[in-house]
């Protein structure tokens, strides 16, 4: 063990990496004198630390911050534990502008405290390991800029990333994990397989979409259409903007203002860009008098919305500032909430593993410290929520205070195929916006009530969802969603004929086909076609041409052997059918 103390892995890897910011820390302060701290915590898979220096770090910089990081352990100077008043703490950390600023925001009843190892001492609430000497293996990863507390308006400080591990084994497993991570880099893929492109012309985090990312992100959309329609659900389109009364009403703009964007004044009224669509979802649903019978009523739209991400996390498709969510909202009885959550759920993971997605990782989110509306319209919804999992013998876990402001909900985290968790599905339990905005239906008993409302995204932003699905794939696509799904490879130029007879027939049948009869060597043309990630290839020459035959490659390299256009084409189109 690291560590005589018994804390379990999770526990054990975050005192680690926190210990090891601190001795980073320590370092980049003895090599970069000047250097001023601001933050260093532990993350889900390593650390970071943020200074403010008047040059960035180099490459050649992290290598001996590094090399000197590993002394400092071999000292295994102890961790210890301090505690201060305000005063005591303003003046130990006097020189350091960033510390002091965090200092002030301490409420005047709290203790502030350290934690020292050697002459270095860091403003902190821990954990740690003992000693320096426990921290066994680490490795820094990369720098990059980042805005003081993540706004735009501040100072931008210099970001080293790293990560720690309870033994060089376990480090060298998840360097070999960050390296197949970068391989399957959406940004990257995205560039190499022409999919999409972001440009300064156009403002960060607004992506265009080109030809071949436009055919995935449509079928994925076509796909959830079809099955939401199947499910009973009635799809809407709805404006970009709305009234500034709209949001007052949904309470966005009391709420949930810096993530919106500027007002529009037109004929003296100020228009915003929606940053949801659940205010005209409600507006649909207020065009007529509704019945207990109308119930529920399962309203669905693929709907572009608009909100301001600060610069520093804007990042690639996972962090965009428009951005098209495949929104519902369902409004139904309280006799139905339990069935309706049921039928979401049981929809969520038809989605989900259609596109490849088996494992899974849910959460029940509790009410918050800040929320609207009573402990018993709480009780109600949480147990509503609870009960559902509990009927459907689901394992999930609680995240005490982890909802809404406006109610509990459930969420759905999956994990890739390296083992990376994405929050992708949310269930959201409303009785604010139903209140807000006087919904109501005539019941059986010829009396007015309020329905209750549910908001669910099971894909979550498309964008999001295109990113992780290219990472998941490593841009080599199913068969089903693939841009192209055959490349047709005449070996020279008297084969193009019955190259374009093939590539004819086979779109025809539905299949995205293309001929590649550039004058091109044929291992050429292959190659082409791999790096592109076309599931199969087709090559024709003499013998095929005579034989009326295909010789049958998949972008695995794996040669499949002859056959016929139509075995061929059974093959694939079963593939596609059956989504595999």
């Amino acid at each position: 063990m690291v560590t005589e103390e018994n804390f379990d892995l999770t526990e054990l890897r975050k005192r680690i990496r926190h210990s090891a910011a601190h001795v980073m820390a320590d370092v980049v302060t003895q090599m970069f004198p000047e250097a001023k701290l601001a933050i260093g915590p532990p993350t889900q898979d390593g650390f970071y630390y943020d200074f403010m220096v008047s040059k960035p770090f180099s490459e050649q910089d992290l290598a001996k911050i590094e090399k000197r990081m590993k002394k400092v352990i071999q000292r295994n100077h102890t961790f210890e534990y301090q505690e201060y008043d305000r005063d005591e703490a303003l003046k130990l950390n006097s020189d350091e502008p960033l510390k002091l600023e965090i200092i002030n925001e301490i409420p005047s009843n709290e203790k502030i405290t350290t934690y020292k190892h050697g002459t270095f001492e860091d403003l902190c609430a821990g954990p740690h390991v003992k000693s320096t000497g426990e921290i066994p293996a680490f490795k820094l990863l990369n720098v990059a800029g980042a805005y003081w507390r993540g706004d735009e308006t501040q100072p931008m400080l210099q970001r080293i990333y790293g990560t720690a591990f309870e033994s060089r084994d376990a480090l060298e497993e998840h360097l070999v994990r960050l390296e197949e991570a970068r391989r399957r880099d959406h940004r990257i893929l995205g560039k190499e397989l022409d999919l999409f492109s972001i440009h300064q012309e156009t403002g960060p985090g607004l992506i265009i979409w080109h030809p071949k990312g436009a055919k995935i992100r449509g079928l994925v959309e076509e796909f959830w259409k079809n099955e939401h329609e199947n499910a009973g659900y009635e799809l809407v389109y709805t404006p970009h903007i709305g009234k500034s009364t709209l949001w007052e009403t949904s309470g966005h703009l009391e709420f949930y203002a810096e993530n919106m964007y500027a007002a529009m004044n037109m004929d003296g009224q100020d228009y915003y860009l929606k940053p949801m669509n659940c205010p005209f979802h409600i507006t649909y649903y207020k065009t007529s008098l509704r019945s207990y019978r109308d119930l529920p009523m399962r309203i669905g739209e693929l709907g572009t919305v608009y909100r301001y991400e600060r610069g520093g996390v804007v990042q690639g498709l996972l962090r965009v500032r428009g951005l098209t969510q495949d929104d519902a909202h369902i409004f139904c009885r309280p006799d139905q909430v339990e069935s309706e959550i049921n039928g979401v759920l049981d929809l969520t993971f038809h989605l989900l593993s259609s596109f490849g997605f088996k494992e899974y990782e849910i959460m029940l989110a509790t009410k918050p410290e800040k929320s609207v509306g009573s402990d018993d319209k709480w009780q109600l919804a949480t147990d509503s929520l609870r009960r559902t999992l509990d009927s459907r013998n689901t394992e999930y876990s609680v995240d005490e205070g982890g909802g809404a402001f406006y109610g509990p909900k459930i969420d759905v985290h999956i994990k890739d195929a390296l083992g990376r968790k994405w929050q992708i599905t949310t269930v959201q339990f409303d009785f604010n916006l139903p209140d807000r905005f006087g919904l109501t239906y005539v019941g059986e008993d010829s009396a007015v009530h309020q329905p209750y409302m549910i908001h669910r995204a099971l894909l979550g932003a498309m964008e999001r969802f295109m990113g992780i699905l290219i990472e998941h794939y490593g841009g080599a696509f199913p068969t089903w969603i693939a841009p192209v799904q055959v490349k047709v490879i005449p070996i020279a130029e008297r084969h193009n004929s019955y190259g374009q007879q093939v590539t004819s027939l086979l779109v025809n049948s539905g299949i995205r086909a293309d001929l590649d009869d550039r004058n091109e060597r044929m291992n050429f043309k292959i190659r082409d076609s791999q790096i592109q990630k076309v599931p199969y290839m087709l090559v024709v020459g003499d013998k095929e041409v005579e034989t009326s035959t295909l010789a049958v490659r998949s972008r695995s390299a794996e040669d499949i052997g002859v056959l016929t256009t139509e075995e061929f084409k059974s093959r694939v189109l079963a593939e596609i059918n059956s989504r595999i």
